[in-house]
């Protein structure tokens, strides 16, 4: 029998932003979250930056 890994491939880390009212914060589906941002092109900077920290 060939031997198995038991370790599952990483997930790739998909990066989406949402708005909060005047706010708009950039979310990953690891659980990660950025800080809550004013301006979107920051928040879609901070997605942009996160690599699985």
């Amino acid at each position: 029998m060939p031997q198995q890994d038991d370790a599952p491939e990483p997930r790739p880390h998909l990066t989406t932003t949402t708005e909060q009212g005047p706010f708009c914060t950039a979310r990953c589906t690891c659980g990660w979250r950025g800080p809550a941002r004013r301006a979107r092109s920051l928040a879609r900077r901070d997605a942009e930056n996160h690599t699985g920290e």
